[in-house]
């Protein structure tokens, strides 16, 4: 017997099946990760999907399957490597996790990804949603996603008032979308409202006319479709500076190794004279640069270069670099390492770091 649920008297007729049946007829089918119940490619691909668009994560995927192309492959690399193969996708800490994550499959599971959505719940970088998307699509299992695509369908067919990141609201909108599980065809239900969040159901400009939703939606029957869902409320963004050392000597590049926790975490980045600091807050680059010089060597030359941006989702942050030419190589000190300049492109570096370098190793500019 079917337990009944708050959202019974709520449910739409043959949801599900409009989804599934969409999905079959016109969804998407092609991509890498499709078409496929290997776990970890499955689990690979959810991850690097969170919070980052497909087109940006095609060449990243390949790429790293040609590296490890199993989960015992990635549990038995070292991280340096893995971080060098995400270097550039963002959000780190989902690749710190995911090495952990393969460690613990091969431990624990002996490298069989559990079908369990409870227990892949519990391991690193694996929350409900993702735990749900990955037994769906290589087990069949019938469990609720709700990453942002598909709450941004509910809260318009629905018409859930309410910011859906606020717990009351999430939580009524996963008892919803497990009221509205079929018992057959998930692989494409879970597909299908992916699908439809990130090709129909659009955060702007939805295409409702090709929607199988339309004739149900409540945005869409009260014109609201660029009001729901009900936006995040807006805090200003808080704004930091940082001030780097481009240290170079004989066609080499000083690098810090990141700590493993914080931002940009178990990367290589370039030194900083004084940290991340309020944009207005008094500091005087130059003086913590000038400290900062002392136990690197005898600087030959010392030039400002062209300030950058890069925005992280909490803050944003000016880049003001320093190239520094030493004459002689003072003690390396410890947690930093020199990298040939021509070979930054394969070190684990922060996006805008790694430009930065590149930009400098063309002959012209270096």
């Amino acid at each position: 017997m079917k337990r009944l649920t708050e959202f019974d008297s709520l449910e739409y007729p043959g949801f599900a099946q409009a989804v599934i049946d969409w999905q079959r007829a016109h969804g998407r089918h092609s991509l890498p990760w499709q078409n496929t119940r290997d776990a970890y490619r499955v689990w690979l691909s959810e991850i690097m999907l969170q919070q980052t668009q497909v087109a940006a994560v095609l060449g990243y995927y390949a790429r790293f399957l040609e590296r490890f192309p199993t989960v015992q492959d990635l549990a038995n690399a070292p991280i340096e490597d893995v971080m060098a193969h995400w270097s550039g996708l963002g959000y780190y800490t989902r690749a710190r996790n995911l090495h952990a994550c393969a460690i613990r499959v091969v431990r624990d599971y002996g490298g069989q990804f559990p079908a369990d959505p409870a227990l892949l719940a519990d391991l690193p970088g694996i929350g409900r949603s993702t735990a749900a998307a990955i037994t769906a699509f290589s087990n069949g299992t019938r469990a609720a996603i709700l990453d942002g695509n598909v709450k941004r369908v509910f809260a318009r067919v629905f018409g859930v008032e309410g910011y859906p990141g606020e717990k009351r609201i999430e939580d009524g909108l996963w008892r919803r979308a497990e009221a509205l599980l079929p018992l057959e065809g998930m692989e494409s239900y879970t597909q299908g409202l992916m699908d439809l969040g990130a090709t129909l159901c659009t955060r702007s400009k939805p295409d409702c006319g090709r929607c199988p939703l339309q004739a149900r939606c409540v945005a869409y029957a009260t014109g609201r479709t660029e009001e729901l869902p009900v936006r995040k409320p807006k805090k200003a963004t808080p704004e930091k500076r940082a001030d780097m050392l481009v240290v170079l000597h004989d066609g080499q590049v000083l690098l810090e190794q990141r700590p493993d926790s914080g931002i940009w975490g178990g990367l290589l980045s370039l030194p900083e004279a004084a940290g991340h600091v309020g944009i207005d807050v008094a500091h005087d680059g130059g003086i913590a640069l000038a400290a900062s010089l002392t136990s690197l060597g005898e600087a030959e030359e010392v030039q400002a270069l062209l300030p950058l941006v890069h925005v992280f989702t909490h803050y944003k942050l000016h880049i003001h670099p320093h190239k520094v030419s030493l004459r002689e190589r003072g003690a390396t000190p410890e947690r930093y390492v020199w990298v040939k300049l021509a070979d930054v492109g394969e070190a684990a570096l922060p996006a805008p770091v790694k430009k930065l370098l590149l930009d400098l190793a063309r002959p012209s500019l270096f």
